[in-house]
């Protein structure tokens, strides 16, 4: 008589903290479902502490892959046995791929990111030649998008709440700075559900239609920065299509 088998389980995950929000479990647990993949299923794990991440793996021999977010972008590397090219090159990793006991980071963000943005520039007839950026935040999410700004040419100043050394302070950006960089990037996670009501501290109000505003959060949809921004005329982005793009890579990553 012949017996039927479960498929084997294929798991992949997200670790970060906290977890709250997650658009990648319900994306990939949608697609697996779409696709009729039985027996792949993908979870969130909340690490309170990096130092969690070793017992993960071991207690998940089943785990192909996992997605990476804040705060452990750049936490995570150091119990990894290999990186690709992109996660190297930027110092983050968002994207795991767990392979015959090696661990092998990735940063699927940057072609995400570079993807999105060069569509936000031409739907608004903007070069990225000569383009000047302010990165907000200095996270791991700011250090794929600096990676992509020196890949385009872009030149970026990033803004962080601490004083140091190349770095401007909220405080600093004066009329002439903001007016002087016409594409102003939130990697920050300011505004994201449910603090839907906090914004990064710019000064707004010179801001005008030359601007581009790039919001790496995607829920809401608009933000308090994007509203703020188009308000003064502004042309504003999400980062949702990034989220997609980036999310689409890292399958591509754990399936070759």
């Amino acid at each position: 008589m012949h017996q039927s088998t479960n498929p084997p389980i294929h798991e992949f995950g997200l670790i970060g903290y906290p977890l709250s929000h997650s658009f990648s479990k319900r994306y990939f647990n949608e697609k697996f479902r779409r696709e009729g993949l039985e027996g792949y299923r993908y979870e969130l794990f909340p690490l309170r502490e990096i130092g969690e991440f070793p017992a993960l793996i071991g207690a998940h021999p089943h785990l192909r892959g996992l997605n990476v977010t804040i705060p452990y972008k750049q936490q995570v590397i150091p119990y990894l046995d290999e990186l690709g090219r992109s996660a190297a090159e930027a110092g983050a990793v968002n994207t795991i791929k767990a392979s015959g006991g090696r661990l092998i980071g990735y940063n699927t963000d940057v072609a995400g990111f570079e993807l999105s943005l060069l569509r936000f520039l031409n739907e608004n007839g903007t070069m990225a030649a000569g383009l000047n950026a302010l990165v907000l935040g200095t996270g791991g999410a700011a250090k794929a998008v600096a990676y992509v700004l020196n890949k385009m040419d872009i030149s970026f100043q990033l803004v962080s709440r601490r004083k140091e050394a190349n770095r401007l302070t909220y405080p600093e950006l004066n009329e002439t700075l903001v007016q002087n960089h016409r594409l102003i990037v939130n990697t920050t996670p300011l505004g994201m559900a449910p603090e839907r009501e906090t914004y990064p501290e710019i000064p707004y109000q010179y801001l005008g239609r030359q601007h581009l505003l790039y919001d790496l959060v995607y829920n809401p949809e608009i933000t308090e920065f994007m509203a703020r921004g188009r308000r003064q005329g502004a042309a504003v982005c999400n980062g949702l299509e990034m989220l997609h793009l980036q999310a689409e890579k890292a399958w591509e990553i754990w399936n070759s």
